[in-house]
C-alpha cells in the first residue's frame, strides 16, 4: 500500500516541522546548560516529531541523544549517526548486549541484576555506562545499598556516570529532597553525574551536572503548567493545521455531532475541519478547547468524530469555506490545548498519526 505524501494527499491536514525552531530550542538548552553536555532526549520517534528528522536537524549541534528503543539506536548508527547514544531503559534480555558493544550504545542500568549481567557478557569492548539511583521517583534506580556492589562489578569493565531522574522539577516539591539523597549517595565520589530534565535545567542552576537530558523543551512545550513557552524563549516545532471543508448555519436548539453534547444556544455558524482523532486529535477535547481559523482565535464544539471536528465561526462572518485552521502549533501553544483537553502536550505530540503528512515550514 501506498502511503499518502505532502504532495499526493488531497485532503487537506498536514503537520509543518520547523527545523529552525528545534535548533533555536536547543539553544535555549545551551545556554541554561552552561558548562553542562546535553543529551537530546528523542524517544517516542522523536516526541511524534519523527526522529530521523529531529536527528538530522540536531545533527551539527546535539552532543548526544538519548532514547529507549534499541531499534531506533542501531537504524541511527547505520545511517552515520557518530555522536554518543545514551539508552535511557537500558537492555532488556542481555542477549542484546553484543549489540551494545558493537554499535557503541551507552546502557543506563537500573537494576543490579542488569550490572551482574553486563559484566558475564565479558564484552570486547569497554562500555560508558549510566547507573541510575532510585531517589524517590521509585520508578526505576538502584538503591543506596545496590550501589557499592553495582560499581565494584564495573570496577574494571566500564566508564561510570551516576544519574537520577526528577519526580516534580516541574512541581511545588522540586527536587532539593531528590537531590540531597543522590549527592549522599554519591559520596565522595569523583563520577560525572546525570541530573537535569527540562524542568530541571530551566528553574534549577544547581541541577546542571554534567550532561542534562532537555526533552519536551526541545520541542517547543513548556514543563510547567504555570509559564507558558513562549515566556521561556521557546518555539514550537510542530504544527498541526488543516482546513474548513463545510461551513452552515444553525439555529438555537440544534446540536452538533455525536451525542449531541452541544446545544446552540443562538443562531450560530459553524464550520467542519478535516481533522479528528484518527488523525491524533484528542477526542476528549471538550467544546470550547481554543482553536485558530484563518489565524483568528475560536473554539471546537460538540464532540470530536473521527476525521472531523467543529468549529465556531459566528464572530467570525468573514472566514469561508478552505480557510486554514490551526489545530495547535505555530500562533496557538500545544500546551495551552492539551489543558483544555485535560492532558498534556507530549501527548499530543506523540499521538499525531501516520496518516497525516508532514512538511517542513
Amino acid at each position: 500500500m501506498i502511503r499518502p505524501s505532502a504532495t499526493t494527499a488531497a485532503r487537506p491536514i498536514r503537520v509543518r516541522f520547523d527545523a529552525g525552531a528545534l535548533r533555536h530550542n536547543h539553544a535555549v538548552a545551551r545556554r541554561h546548560a552552561e558548562a553542562a553536555r546535553l543529551w537530546c532526549v528523542v524517544k517516542a520517534d522523536g516526541y511524534g516529531h519523527g526522529l530521523a528528522r529531529v536527528v538530522e536537524a540536531l545533527a551539527e549541534v546535539a552532543d548526544g541523544f538519548a532514547l529507549v528503543e534499541l531499534e531506533s539506536a542501531i537504524a541511527l548508527r547505520k545511517a552515520g549517526i557518530r555522536q554518543p547514544l545514551l539508552l535511557l531503559e537500558g537492555f532488556y534480555d542481555p542477549k542484546e548486549l553484543p549489540l551494545f558493544a558493537e554499535f557503541g550504545l551507552t546502557p543506563v542500568l537500573h537494576r543490579l541484576d542488569q550490572v551482574e549481567a553486563l559484566r558475564a557478557a565479558a564484552l570486547p569492548v569497554r562500555l560508558p555506562v549510566y547507573l541510575k539511583l532510585n531517589t524517590g521517583m521509585n520508578r526505576l534506580g538502584l538503591a543506596a545499598a545496590e550501589l557499592d556492589p553495582a560499581l565494584a562489578l564495573l570496577a574494571d569493565r566500564a566508564d561510570v556516570t551516576l544519574m537520577t531522574h526528577f519526580a516534580d522539577a516541574d512541581g511545588r516539591h522540586g527536587i532539593a529532597e531528590q537531590r540531597a539523597r543522590f549527592l549522599a549517595m554519591r559520596g565522595e565520589r569523583s563520577l560525572p553525574v546525570s541530573l537535569a530534565n527540562s524542568a530541571a535545567l530551566l528553574r534549577y542552576p544547581e541541577a546542571r551536572g554534567d550532561w542534562a537530558r532537555p526533552g519536551i523543551m526541545l520541542y517547543g512545550g513548556s514543563p510547567f503548567s504555570e509559564i507558558s513557552a513562549a515566556a521561556l524563549g521557546l518555539l514550537p516545532v510542530m504544527t498541526l493545521e488543516s482546513a474548513l471543508i463545510a461551513v452552515r448555519d444553525i439555529s438555537a436548539g440544534d446540536h452538533i455531532g455525536y451525542g449531541c453534547t452541544f446545544t446552540a444556544d443562538r443562531p450560530m455558524r459553524v464550520g467542519v475541519v478535516a481533522c479528528g482523532y484518527a488523525d491524533g486529535y484528542p477526542r476528549h477535547a471538550p467544546s470550547g478547547t481554543p482553536v485558530l481559523v484563518a489565524g483568528r482565535r475560536t473554539r471546537t464544539l460538540g464532540r470530536v468524530s473521527m476525521d472531523k471536528l467543529c468549529v465556531d465561526l459566528t464572530d467570525l462572518p468573514k472566514v469561508s469555506l478552505g480557510a486554514t485552521v490551526t489545530l495547535w502549533g505555530e500562533g496557538l501553544p500545544a500546551d495551552e490545548v492539551a489543558a483544555a483537553a485535560g492532558t498534556i502536550s507530549y501527548e499530543l505530540f506523540c499521538a499525531v498519526t501516520a496518516r497525516v503528512p508532514w512538511v517542513d515550514a
